[in-house]
Formats: structure tokens, sequence, C-alpha cells
């Protein structure tokens, strides 16, 4: 595990931008990770590189055959660190965009009459496309109500609903307001049992940062990240299409080649910030195992990722060294149960008698950087079944420490009596 190697949280901390003081703040711990991950020094300085370059790709010059190179490193860099050896990778503006036009397409290529089958557990970047989607190209629209008090769906959830007209179907991987991940493979493979020919596209934004993806093993057609919530930047979303996703008609400019699904030329710098990412999970594999490919370098950082992290979270919840954890304070609720082993680096919890955005400005105070949820279009569709109206998220990453759990667990023993 990552605490277990002499120096390497310190080597991990040192890589990366802010770890522990805002620039407009002063010293900060931050537990804000599933609003935007912290970023790697080598994408700040990648991205400051490129920003400076003029060239376009597609000239016939040199600088323009080097950047078309750069992203082409990049998509296998991508291939690799998702392990998808088919299909392909194509920027866009966002994640949430990029799940819009991939389930767009997939529903406006439906046969009319069929079913779009999606969960209540899914952020609203999916969850909207498919019901907006679904209503425009006259399709009928399936909810598989997620399990409220375990804060995940299940593919036994999906299997019950599922119908050999079934023409899409959205998954989200981890939910950024339970924190708890589902099993993509599982409720893919319910799904294809019944309609094999179904369109399945999957929310991989709150997941990317912690634990490894897979795409071959998912048998899966779409796939969207959101780089700047795995250690890279705002401005653009990376989406892995299938290549019967890719061979859909789709918009696209007349007369251009049919596989290409991006539009206007795309920043060489955000790609090439990808590449930066995958060599860093490389790298963290290559201290915390033997392996010497990079795949099985990515796989191995990604189980050591996952196993710190949940080494992270039992302490908030269970306590560390002479603290008590959040299950034995009485003033604290913790949502979808102190023990749920889907959890993925996320704990969200309500606080007796103060609203959560009391809570969170009281620990922005001492310098712990959480986040108020709302029961609003982000998350009403998780905190309305519980009867709650908000909630604190708190969110680690692999760069966080046990100290850094041991002053909040300090800041909320007391919270209710300040």
């Amino acid at each position: 595990m990552l605490h277990e190697k002499a120096g390497l949280i310190e080597a991990i901390r040192a890589r990366f931008a802010h770890v522990d003081a805002c620039p407009f703040q002063g010293p900060r711990i931050f537990f804000e990770n599933a609003g935007g991950a912290l970023t790697l020094n080598s994408v700040v300085e990648t991205s400051a590189r490129f920003a400076a370059i003029p060239d376009n790709q597609g000239r016939d010059n040199v600088a323009s055959h080097a950047l078309v190179d750069i992203i082409n490193k990049a998509k296998s860099d991508l291939a690799t660190f998702m392990n998808a050896s088919s299909g392909q990778f194509f920027v866009g503006e966002s994640g949430t965009e990029l799940l819009f036009r991939m389930i767009r397409t997939a529903c406006v290529n439906a046969p009319k009459g069929t079913k779009v089958i999606g969960s209540s557990i899914e952020h609203p970047a999916s969850r909207s496309a498919a019901r907006r989607w679904a209503g425009i190209a006259g399709l009928d629209y399936v909810n598989v109500p997620h399990d409220d008090e375990a804060g995940l769906v299940t593919a036994s959830d999906y299997a019950a609903l599922m119908t050999p007209d079934v023409s899409v179907a959205t998954i989200l991987h981890a939910s950024p307001v339970t924190g708890m991940g589902m099993d993509v493979g599982a409720i893919a493979k319910a799904i294809r049992e019944v309609a094999p020919d179904c369109f399945i596209i999957v929310d991989g934004i709150q997941h990317a940062a912690h634990g490894q993806m897979d795409i071959d093993s998912y048998g899966v057609d779409g796939y969207a990240i959101s780089p700047y919530k795995v250690f890279s930047r705002h401005g653009y979303g990376i989406a892995w299409i299938s290549d019967r996703l890719t061979a859909l008609p789709h918009d696209m400019l007349l007369g251009a080649p049919e596989i290409g699904w991006e539009f206007g030329t795309r920043d060489t710098g955000a790609y090439a910030t990808m590449s930066d990412v995958v060599a860093y999970f490389d790298w963290l594999g290559g201290e915390v195992s033997d392996e010497t490919g990079p795949r099985a370098r990515i796989e191995a950082a990604g189980r050591a990722i996952r196993a710190y992290e949940t080494r992270l979270t039992n302490a908030m919840i269970d306590g560390t060294g002479n603290l008590p954890g959040l299950r034995d304070m009485d003033h604290v609720t913790i949502l979808a149960g102190a023990d749920n082993p889907a959890r993925e680096g996320l704990v969200s919890i309500v606080v007796d008698g103060m609203p959560s955005t009391e809570v969170v400005t009281r620990l922005n105070r001492q310098g712990i950087r959480t986040h108020t949820r709302k029961a609003d279009h982000y998350s009403g569709n998780v905190l309305d079944p519980l009867g709650l109206s908000d909630c604190i998220r708190i969110s680690v990453c692999h760069y966080n420490t046990e100290h850094e759990v041991a002053q909040l667990l300090a800041a909320l023993k007391d919270i209710k009596s300040q």
C-alpha cells in the first residue's frame, strides 16, 4: 500500500500543485476532490508550453506534424490507461457535453418505439440527456430505482426491468453524492443478456481518479471522463466510443471523414496533458509493484489507490489515534451507511440541527475544504428520497493523508457546540 513505502506519500504530494495551500486562502486541507481533483505539476507545465504554440494540426509543416504525433500518442496512452483495444478516443467541451452527444446519437438512431433504460442514482449529465433524447426520438424511458440506503444500483436492479426492446442504456460508474461505485461490467452483462444489441453508455467522470478503468472488460459502447477530476485541468472532456457507435450517423461536417466525431481544431495541449496523467499512473505503479509493462503498472497503481483511499475513509468513519470516527459522533449521520464496501474515496454526512452550508463554512474557516450538496437538479435524486435538503461531501484522493483526516475529525467532533 502507498503508506507502507517510506517517502512515497511525500513524493506523490510533490507532484501536485497546491497540495496543502490555496493560492487565495492560504494553508488548507483539500477534501473537495470529487468537485475537481488537484492538478499535476506536469500538466500545468504542459498546458503553458502548448498555449504558446501558434500552429494547428493538419498543415504541411514540421510543427503541425509534431502536434499530430502528440495527439496520436495521447490517444494511444489513453487506450493503455483505460484498456481499450478498439474504438476511438476524442476530445469535447466537457464530460457532460460528451455524454449528451453519445446518448443523443444512440437515441436518434434507435428504432421508434424502443426503450432507453437508466437509473435514478445517475448524475444529471447522463440522466438528463437520456430523458430528453428519449422523448425527442419517440422512445420510452425506463427508470431503474437505486437503493436509497446503500446509495447504489446493481445488475439485478437493471435485470428486473430489462426487456428485449431496450435499445439504449446509461450507467453511472460512481456517484458523486454517495461515493458508491457500481459494477459496470455486471450491469452491462445483465443488459446484453436481454437486449444484446443495446448501445450502452457510461458516465465514468467520478470514478476515474479512484480506481482503474477496463473498457475491454465492460462490453459497453461509450465512456466519458472529465480530465479535471483525474489530475488534469478544466476546459475539455474525453470520450471513448466503440466501433459500432463510431459508425452511427452523427453530427459532422458535410463531406468530412465519417468516423470523425470532433468539431473544429482541438487543443493539442489538452491531449498532451492526458499523456502526463497516464505517465503519472505508470510511475506510481512502478513505485508500488515490480511490474514492468505500462498497463500492468497502471493496474497496480489503481489497486494501491483504492486500498489507500479505503484506509483514509475507514479512518474517517472509524476514527484515528484518540479521535472518534464519524460513526461514533452522535450528531453525525453517514449517508449510505458506515460499512459499505462500494465506497470510493467519498463520505457524505449531515450534522444534526445544523445546515450543511454552515458546517462547510465553519470547516473552511479552519482551513478544511469540503462541499455542500443540495437537493437541487444535481443531487435531489439522491437526497430527496432520504428526506434531506442537503449534505456535506468529504472527498479524498490518494495524495491526502491520515493526519489530514485527523484534523477533520477534530474539527467535526465538537462542531455542534461551537
